[in-house]
């Protein structure tokens, strides 16, 4: 795996040297929603977020230059949704790959009549199953406003843990399936008909594309602006606050 990514997108990152504290503190400047954690969860964060850089074979593409900051900044953010699962959540896969802003990803697309369409799609991030994570690294935040591209794409690695994402990852023990579907179900609809009717949405449009869409941008409104997901969803707010096992909003 690691000849064949350094093949298609250059030089692995080099190891990690030591981080220190004002390191930490400028990194976690540029990641306000983390302010909601107390001093020891910031710890096992940052522990966690080292352990993670060290996991996995990262690359940076068309000639990007990975940095300490880029891999620490993405793998906060990485590892906040499973700081209460586990690094094992994200198992099965090895690769991180940051490109300098969005990146196209060519496509094939089949109609009823059999016709197959190729087209070029420009993304900000993508998620293969079994395979690497794709992510755009922006060095001006209002670049990226609005969005969360690692905690969305590493939504849908959770949501690949039993399949190709379809906005229902493996439930834990004490979770109900069918309290999720009532959760999920009606605000999914509710917001695919408000996106239908032109409404102005505080929650990102592309979250009515899927099922599995929903979930990773409701993840993100999750984590980010959690005031605003329980104000608009309170159902879906209670089943993310007992999937990830977080309550940013206490």
């Amino acid at each position: 795996m690691l000849d064949a990514l350094t093949k298609l997108f250059g030089k692995a990152a080099p190891a990690m040297p030591a981080i220190g504290a004002a390191q930490w503190a400028r990194i976690e400047a540029g990641l306000p929603f983390l302010g909601h954690l107390r001093a020891a969860a910031r710890e096992r964060l940052r522990a966690m977020a080292l352990e993670f850089v060290a996991r996995k074979e990262w690359h940076g593409a068309q000639g990007l230059a990975l940095t300490p900051d880029i891999q620490l900044s993405i793998a906060l953010q990485a590892c906040l949704p499973v700081l209460e699962l586990g690094l094992d959540s994200y198992r099965g896969w090895v690769g991180v790959i940051v490109y300098p802003g969005d990146f196209v990803i060519p496509r094939q697309q089949m109609t009823e009549d059999g016709v197959v369409h190729e087209y070029d799609d420009q993304v900000a991030g993508e998620a293969w199953e079994n395979g690497p994570v794709l992510l755009s690294w922006f060095d001006k935040p209002e670049e990226s406003e609005g969005m969360n591209v690692v905690i969305h794409e590493f939504a849908h690695k959770l949501d690949m843990l039993n399949g190709p994402p379809d906005g229902l990852p493996p439930l834990h023990e004490g979770m109900n399936r069918q309290a999720w579907s009532d959760a999920f179900g009606p605000a999914y609809a509710d917001f695919c008909a408000r996106v239908d009717a032109g409404e102005e949405t505080w929650i990102d449009p592309y979250a009515a594309e899927s099922p599995a869409e929903f979930f990773a941008v409701t993840s993100e409104v999750f984590f980010e602006a959690p005031d605003l997901l329980q104000a608009e969803y309170p159902a879906v707010y209670e089943q993310l606050r007992l999937f990830y096992r977080q309550d940013p909003l206490r």
